[in-house]
C-alpha cells in the first residue's frame, strides 16, 4: 500500500512533474541546437566552420572513395547492360539532376550561404564552371574512346600538371620527398595498367585535351574553398548552371548520334537516374575532399581507387591481371602511403606553427624582478644613529 500511495499521491505527482520537466528541457535543448545550426548555415563563415567540423580530411576522402567506386560500377552497368553509349549526355543528366537537388535544398533553406560577391569575382566562378564542363565531359569521352589502361596513363599526367600549375599560379612548391613518392605512385600505376594499353588516335587526342582542364579544375576547387569561406554545396550551386550551359554544345560534338532514339523505358530511366544521384554525391564528395586536402592529394586518391579496384578484383572475383599489374599496384600503394604520411606531417607542422606563442603575465615578470632585486640589493649604507 505504501508504494501505491506514493505513486498516486504527492510523490507520484512530483515524479511525473519532474519527468515532464526533463522532457521539456530536452526539447528546448534540441530546438536550441536546431536554431544554432540554422543560424550557422545563414552565414558563409558559420557554414564553413560546420563543414570543417563534420567533414575533416579523412571523412571527406573516405566519402569520395566510396562514392567513386559505386559510380564506376553504376556507369559500367549503364554503358554495358543498359547500352547508353552517350558519355557527354550522361554527364549533362548528372549535372541537371545535381542542380535540381541543389534548388530543392535552396527552397528548404538547407543550402549554406555563399560569401559576399565582392570577395570572389564572378570571373573566377565562371572560369570554374567552364573548366568543370570540359573536365567532366572529356573524362567520360576519354573513358568511352580509350581502354582503361590508356585512360589511367592519361590520369598519371594530371599529377605533374597540377604541381607545375600551382607553382606558376600560386608559387607553391613540393618537397623532394613528396616528389619522389609521387614518382613511385605514377610508375606503379603505369605498370599496373600497362597490360590494357590500347592506342587510338582520336581517343589519345581527347585524353590529351582532358589533362589540363582536369588539373586546373581541381586547383580552382581547392583554392576557392581553402582561401575563402566557400562551402562545397554553395560553390556547386553557383557553378553548376555554367557547367550545364557548356555541356549542351559538347554533347552533339563528341557523342555518337542516336541519343533521342534511345529506349527510355522505366528500367533504363531508373538506372540512369540512380547514376545521376551517384553523380551528385561524387561531385559533392569530390568538392569536400578538395576543400579539406589539396588538388594533388585528390589525384593520389584517384590512383588509390584504381589500385584498390584492381586488387579487389584479384582477391574477391579471382580475376587474373597478371603478376606485373599486381606488383605495380602494390608499389603504387606503397608510394601513396609515404605521400600521405608526409602530407599529414606537414599539416601538423603548419598547425603547430600557427599556435600563438604564450608568455608569462606582466605581473609575474614584475614580481620576479622585484624578488631578484631584493635578493641581490647591496646592504643599507645609512650610518646608524648613536
Amino acid at each position: 500500500m505504501g508504494l501505491l500511495d506514493y505513486l498516486f499521491g504527492n510523490g507520484g505527482r512530483r515524479f511525473i512533474k519532474r519527468k515532464d520537466s526533463d522532457a521539456g528541457e530536452a526539447g528546448r535543448a534540441l530546438e536550441e541546437l536546431r536554431g544554432s545550426l540554422y543560424n550557422e548555415l545563414r552565414t558563409s563563415e558559420g557554414a564553413k566552420r560546420q563543414q570543417q567540423r563534420f567533414c575533416g580530411p579523412v571523412m571527406a576522402m573516405t566519402f569520395n572513395f566510396m562514392v567513386a567506386v559505386g559510380i564506376i560500377l553504376g556507369n559500367k552497368l549503364i554503358m554495358g547492360r543498359v547500352g547508353f553509349k552517350f558519355p557527354i549526355f550522361l554527364t549533362l543528366i548528372h549535372y541537371c539532376c545535381s542542380w535540381i537537388l541543389l534548388a530543392i535544398f535552396k527552397a528548404l533553406s538547407l543550402l549554406p550561404a555563399a560569401p559576399p560577391a565582392r570577395t570572389t569575382p564572378f570571373s573566377s566562378l565562371f572560369s570554374l564552371g567552364v573548366v568543370m564542363a570540359f573536365a567532366s565531359g572529356l573524362a567520360n569521352a576519354s573513358l568511352n574512346h580509350n581502354s582503361v589502361g590508356f585512360y589511367q596513363m592519361a590520369k598519371i599526367a594530371v599529377t605533374p600538371t597540377i604541381v607545375i600549375a600551382e607553382f606558376f599560379l600560386f608559387k607553391k612548391t613540393v618537397s623532394f620527398h613528396k616528389v619522389l613518392a609521387l614518382a613511385v605512385v605514377s610508375v606503379g600505376v603505369a605498370v599496373a595498367t600497362v597490360t590494357d594499353l590500347e592506342f587510338k588516335i582520336f581517343g589519345a587526342c581527347i585524353a590529351l585535351a582532358w589533362i589540363v582542364p582536369s588539373g586546373v579544375n581541381k586547383i580552382l576547387w581547392s583554392n576557392l574553398q581553402q582561401q575563402t569561406n566557400w562551402t562545397a554545396l554553395a560553390l556547386m550551386w553557383r557553378t553548376t548552371p555554367v557547367t550545364i550551359f557548356f555541356l549542351v554544345p559538347l554533347s552533339p560534338l563528341l557523342d555518337p548520334p542516336g541519343v533521342l532514339s534511345f529506349k527510355w523505358d522505366i528500367h533504363n530511366t531508373s538506372a540512369i537516374l540512380i547514376s545521376a544521384l551517384l553523380g551528385f554525391l561524387l561531385q559533392w564528395s569530390g568538392a569536400l575532399a578538395l576543400g579539406a586536402t589539396s588538388a594533388t592529394s585528390h589525384v593520389v586518391l584517384g590512383q588509390f581507387k584504381t589500385c584498390v579496384i584492381l586488387l579487389g578484383g584479384y582477391f574477391l572475383f579471382s580475376s587474373d591481371p597478371g603478376w606485373t599489374s599486381i606488383c605495380g599496384a602494390v608499389t603504387a600503394l606503397g608510394g601513396m602511403t609515404v605521400y600521405t604520411s608526409l602530407s599529414l606531417k606537414e599539416s601538423r607542422e603548419k598547425a603547430s606553427d600557427q599556435l600563438p606563442k604564450h608568455s608569462l603575465p606582466p605581473q609575474k615578470l614584475k614580481s620576479t624582478e622585484d624578488d631578484d632585486n631584493s635578493r641581490y640589493s647591496p646592504p643599507d649604507q645609512t650610518p646608524a644613529v648613536v
